[in-house]
């Protein structure tokens, strides 16, 4: 007698339902994303509410498995992290090379990058996710939600529970920021005073979405934008006004000298706080990429692999990476073709491919390594984004030198800019994966699907981009842009590298200024050090940097969300579910950002379509009193409003 056995099918996991929803999550939190990176250089991670959404939405289908959730979040993830390629490319219309955003290009610069992020990033799994303790707070935390809406009842309750805070949350946010927009509430208020023999500034907003920014960003980081403010605002500025009086308005006065010293001053400590980065992981990094090839040839001599530990096959991965050359090469010939460059272009093409192979290769190991640290969202990647563009710009200026005409200074400034958004797709992307393939780790998923369904991500971000900038550019402009009005977004980062790259190459860089902020990024880095020691609260660099580089409009707001996050993870604690009251906790931040942001890019679209930056305005300049003491009282009782749901229905759970 012949006896069968039967193999259980394989749990569903890369479905086309979850390349679905996931495109679709993609394209609502990339539009989110870029408006919100643009307005104040901070973005959010999208894998857990991304998480919750599908777990709310498949519930309702049958088979639906942990699995295919957490591919889901995986294309999902990649709005949180490809988004920031705004962090570059805007930077191309400030310096006049784009006047606008045409698609190809866009999406073209965006998507390779991204797809190298994908394939520089799978060699290292092994060393950097599994033979290794590090911490991976966001994928642990992606992968708590992801186990608690796969099994009981309890958990589809959380579930809906959570995708109700999203969605009242999100209404709310968004509610408000039409109440501003109305011009009923104020959206931010400055006032300008004089300091001795100089002057400076006061400002602060009322947005949900920089408040939701703090929640998520934390207590840490939120102290240290609060330390950048004082050193930037109530240090640096008086001082610096004081050395140029002005007899003009006073707005003029303490504005040109935020921009022009204030912001390098920023700019210093932000490079300091990227280098600094990078020090303190290189030897780990270098030991990680050790063990995952020591591990790829072990793999190698083993017949069988089991599913959790099957990655993309070498050959794909090497193979993918030159073909991505391919098109990349294609981009960078437009850039140069029929213009000043175009007697240089097989160097200039020579160079850039094998820049963003070795550079690429070592972001990928560097970022990879962040995220295990401190997780993907908070990781410096504009730091790298800065270093990357400063050695592109020194490379060029080692081929073509500093005295060329300025045309062609000019096309050297867009080259650079493109290189780095190719190296900066590479950064985010890499980022992220290793953050999603720890989540697949702890929840049993296969690694090659992961990889697949986050190239589905790059995909479905990519498109998304180009349209997005367009309309932000045409309804809003860019500060430093030709033309732009005053309600330009700020776009921070894209501002400072593209303004480094002129610097370097035109040879007018305000080094004095970047050297004083890399001095005070030093005396950051040890007192941050220093508070380790002491096992005190810790005041990350970057934060510090970002908080003199940026309006205070911007950063006071993400200091108060990150206080109100601090008292209620505090509460949190003491309830009865700690890890359920902080998951809803994340949920309520998140909602406010997605919302506002959401309503931002509409908000575009409408102001594109009237030809006004006001066209939704009630009232006149007269009711700013009233709007300013109205709206901050409305923020305030909303904002407890919504906290004091959340506390209740963790209370419920």
């Amino acid at each position: 007698m012949q006896t069968s056995t039967t193999t259980a099918p394989s749990p569903r996991e890369l479905t086309f339902r979850a390349i679905v929803l996931g495109g679709i999550i993609t394209l609502l939190f990339t539009a989110a994303n870029v408006y919100l990176g643009l307005k104040v250089g901070l973005t959010f991670a999208t894998s857990i509410p991304a998480a919750v959404i599908s777990m709310a939405i498949l519930r309702y289908l049958p088979g639906a498995t942990i699995l295919e959730n957490n591919i889901v979040q995986t294309v999902a993830s990649a709005a949180g992290t490809l988004a920031a390629i705004i962090f570059v490319l805007p930077g191309l219309v400030m310096v006049g090379w784009w006047h606008g955003f045409p698609f190809i290009a866009t999406a073209g610069i965006t998507m390779t990058g991204g797809f190298l992020g994908v394939m520089f990033s799978v060699p290292l799994r092994r060393a950097l996710v599994v033979d290794t303790d590090l911490p991976y707070p966001e994928g642990h935390a992606a992968a708590e939600v992801l186990k608690i809406g796969a099994g009981s009842r309890e958990g589809e309750e959380e579930s809906a529970r959570g995708l109700r805070v999203i969605v009242v949350n999100s209404l709310v946010s968004a509610g408000f920021a039409v109440l501003t927009q109305t011009r009923l509430a104020v959206a931010e208020a400055t006032q300008f005073f004089r300091v001795g023999g100089g002057a400076t500034e006061i400002s602060g907003g009322l947005s949900f979405a920089l408040l939701g920014v703090g929640h998520l960003v934390g207590l840490s980081v939120g102290m240290a934008m609060l330390f950048g403010i004082v050193i930037g605002f109530w240090i640096a500025l008086p001082i610096l006004t004081a050395h140029a009086a002005s007899a003009g308005p006073i707005a003029d006065w303490v504005g040109g000298s935020f921009k022009h010293d204030v912001r390098f001053l920023g700019a210093g400590v932000i490079g300091v706080a990227a280098v600094w980065t990078l020090v303190k992981i290189a030897g780990p990094v270098a030991g990680g990429i050790r063990s995952s090839f020591a591990a790829s040839r072990a793999r190698g001599r083993s017949e069988t692999v089991a599913l959790e530990e099957r990655d993309l096959p070498f050959g794909i991965v090497a193979g993918g990476s030159l073909l991505v050359l391919v098109p990349i090469a294609v981009l960078l010939w437009s850039t140069i073709a029929d213009g000043p460059l175009q007697g240089s272009a097989l160097v200039l093409i020579a160079g850039a491919l094998l820049f963003v192979l070795v550079a690429g290769l070592v972001i990928a190991a560097v970022c990879g390594y962040m995220a295990a640290l401190i997780g993907a969202s908070n990781s410096p990647v504009s730091g790298i984004g800065i270093l990357s563009v400063l050695a592109a710009s020194l490379m060029l200026v080692g081929l073509f030198g500093r005295e060329m005409p300025v045309g062609t200074t000019q096309a050297l400034v867009a080259y650079a800019l493109i290189v780095t958004g190719i190296v900066f797709g590479v950064a985010t992307i890499s980022n992220d994966n290793l953050q999603d393939l720890k989540t697949g780790q702890l929840v049993g998923a296969t690694p090659w699907k992961q990889q697949v369904a986050l190239l589905f991500g790059v995909v479905f971000g990519s498109l998304v981009v180009p349209p997005v900038l367009q309309l932000m550019m045409t309804s809003f402009g860019f500060a430093g842009m030709p033309g732009a009005g005053p309600n330009a977004l700020a776009a921070p980062q894209a501002a400072l590298i593209s303004a480094l790259a002129k610097g370097v190459l035109g040879g007018d860089l305000n080094w004095a200024m970047l050297g004083w902020g890399a001095l005070v990024g030093v005396g950051v880095v040890i007192v941050d050090e220093l508070l380790g020691v002491a096992k005190l609260l810790r005041l990350p660099p970057l934060g510090v940097g970002l908080g003199i580089y940026l309006p205070m409009s911007v950063t006071l707001p993400v200091v108060l969300g990150a206080v109100i996050g601090w008292r209620y993870e505090a509460w949190a604690e003491r309830s009865g579910d700690p890890e359920q009251a902080k998951r809803l906790g994340v949920l309520t931040a998140t909602g406010m950002i997605v919302g506002e942001s959401l309503w931002g890019v509409a908000f575009a679209g409408i102001v594109a379509a009237a030809g006004t930056d006001a066209p939704l305005a009630l009232v006149g300049d007269g009711f700013g009193t009233w709007a300013l003491i109205g709206g901050t009282v409305l923020f305030l009782a909303l904002v407890g409003w919504l906290y004091g749901r959340t506390r209740a229905a963790v209370s419920k759970g």
